[in-house]
C-alpha cells in the first residue's frame, strides 16, 4: 500500500510541476508565444492563430506495478518504473521560418539521460501558411554521451529525417569519436487540422 501511494504522490507532483512550468512560462513570455493581444479594462489577453508559436509539455510514468520482466529469468528482479519529461517552445523567426528548442528527461532506477537541442525549419515555397517543403537542420546533445546533427525533410503529409550519432563519452577513445546513423520516416494524417472541431485541441508541430 505504501508503494502504491508513493507512486501516486510522485505522479501527482510531476504533474503539478508541469503545470506550474507552463504557466510561469505563459506569464514570462506571452509575446514570443502569442500573435495577438487583446486588451479589457485591466486585463490582457493573448491568444494565438500562428501554429509556429508555441510551447508544449510531456510527461511519462513507465512500469507503474513494477513487472518482473529480469534477462536472467529471475522472478526476484523487478522492472524499476522509469520517468520522461519533455518540454520545448518554437516561434516565428521570420514569415518563412522558425525555431524548435526542445529537451527530454529520462530517468530508471539510478540511471538518467537527458537530450537537448534545436532545430532550425525553413519553408521553401511560397505558401508559408502550408508549404509543400520544410527542410530542417539543427543539433542535439546526449550529455556525456553524443552529439546528435540532424536533417530533416517535410513533405506533407510525410517526414523523413536523418542523423548521426558522434560519440564524445568516455568510449571515444576506443571508438574513434564513430557513432551510428538514424533514418526516421514519419506520416502525419487521419485527422483533418482544418476540421472546426478538431480545432478546439490543437497539438504542437515539430
Amino acid at each position: 500500500m505504501k508503494k502504491i501511494l508513493k507512486r501516486v504522490f510522485k505522479i501527482t507532483f510531476l504533474t503539478i510541476l508541469g503545470g506550474i512550468l507552463t504557466i510561469a512560462i505563459i506569464i514570462l513570455f506571452p509575446q514570443q508565444l502569442f500573435a495577438k493581444k487583446i486588451s479589457y479594462k485591466k486585463f490582457t489577453v493573448y491568444s494565438n492563430e500562428n501554429v509556429d508559436n508555441n510551447i508544449f509539455l510531456g510527461a511519462a510514468y513507465h512500469h507503474f506495478n513494477h513487472p518482473k520482466n529480469s534477462f536472467y529469468r529471475n522472478p526476484n528482479v523487478e522492472l524499476d518504473p522509469k520517468w520522461v519529461g519533455s518540454a520545448g517552445i518554437k516561434f516565428s523567426v521570420t514569415p518563412s521560418s522558425y525555431l524548435t528548442i526542445q529537451a527530454d528527461y529520462s530517468k530508471q532506477g539510478k540511471f538518467n539521460e537527458i537530450v537537448a537541442g534545436a532545430l532550425y525549419g525553413i519553408k521553401l515555397n511560397e505558401e508559408i501558411e502550408n508549404p509543400v517543403y520544410t527542410i530542417h537542420g539543427g543539433a542535439f546533445i546526449r550529455m556525456n554521451d553524443a552529439i546528435i546533427p540532424v536533417i530533416k525533410l517535410d513533405y506533407h503529409p510525410f517526414s523523413v529525417s536523418f542523423s548521426y550519432d558522434a560519440n564524445i563519452s568516455k568510449l571515444k577513445t576506443s571508438s574513434y569519436g564513430r557513432g551510428g546513423f538514424e533514418l526516421s520516416v514519419s506520416y502525419i494524417g487521419f485527422s483533418n487540422r482544418n476540421n472546426s472541431s478538431v480545432n478546439y485541441m490543437r497539438c504542437p508541430r515539430f
